[in-house]
């Protein structure tokens, strides 16, 4: 396919998989549980932190952390006593256990409290070009308090390498305004076009079949590489071909 002939492809899937149906079986349905700012951000954050293995398994334990909440994310993590905490001890996904899951709230308090929020902190460390050093500040800022080493896994840093697949896929939920019902676009202070894909497995052997990434590796150069590409096909919204790319992937097994 030449460039127009796929950025026509591409566009088609979009509107086929960019659509409410998609939430249904996305863990982006646990945030749409929410309609308060803040309630909507930590449910995302949180949920895009355990986004890896099988998808059920992913949607039954953040509703399982939505429920240890009292399905009330942010008045849980401004008001939570030490003891609150307790009620995590059983639970664990995959290597996310509770002693992660209690850092991640207290940290997210300290932003809260102290830095003005999650979005207040993408802002003030967002590029002209790109969220990728706004991602490297929150990790300064999120373990600006004593944790275990174990924990600081659980948030990844593009400049130490990684594609930052789930941090990426929360601020495309964040910033991204779809007018589809999927992504929220709450976040008004911080562009579409900054957005980064959230590579992973599926997407990134998708664009590597259509000629977008090259680089074998899912990881912070990959990352570059099929920003650039996919910035090429729509400056403004690159990120909504996430929706293509993992559609054809996971769905059509492309």
């Amino acid at each position: 396919m030449n460039k127009k002939e796929l950025k026509e492809f591409l566009d088609e899937k979009v509107i086929l998989y960019n659509n409410p149906n998609f939430i249904e079986s996305d863990p982006i349905q646990i945030p749409h549980l929410y309609s308060v700012k803040e309630d909507i951000e930590i449910a995302g954050f949180l949920t895009a932190t355990i986004a890896w293995g099988n998808r059920k398994m992913i949607i039954k334990n953040a509703h399982k952390m939505m429920d240890l909440m009292g399905n009330s994310p942010f008045d849980f993590v401004i008001n939570h006593k030490e003891h609150h905490l307790k009620s995590f001890n059983n639970f664990v996904h995959r290597t996310f256990n509770s002693v992660d899951f209690s850092y991640f709230i207290t940290a997210l308090n300290h932003i809260y409290k102290n830095h003005n929020g999650l979005e207040k902190v993408f802002q003030n460390s967002a590029t002209k070009t790109s969220l990728q050093p706004a991602i490297h500040q929150l990790n300064n800022i999120f373990f600006e308090l004593p944790h275990q080493t174990r924990t600081t896994k659980h948030l990844s840093d593009p400049m130490k390498g990684s594609a930052s697949k789930r941090i990426n896929m929360f601020l495309r939920w964040m910033v991204r305004k779809d007018n589809c019902g999927v992504d929220f676009g709450i976040w008004d202070n911080l562009s579409p076009a900054l957005l980064s894909c959230p590579l992973d497995v599926h997407s990134g052997n998708v664009a590597r079949k259509l000629g977008l990434l090259n680089r074998k590796q899912n990881d912070a150069k990959a990352l570059f590489e099929l920003d650039a590409n996919l910035r090429k096909l729509d400056k403004t919204d690159p990120v909504k071909y996430d929706f293509a790319l993992f559609g054809l992937g996971v769905f059509e097994k492309f």
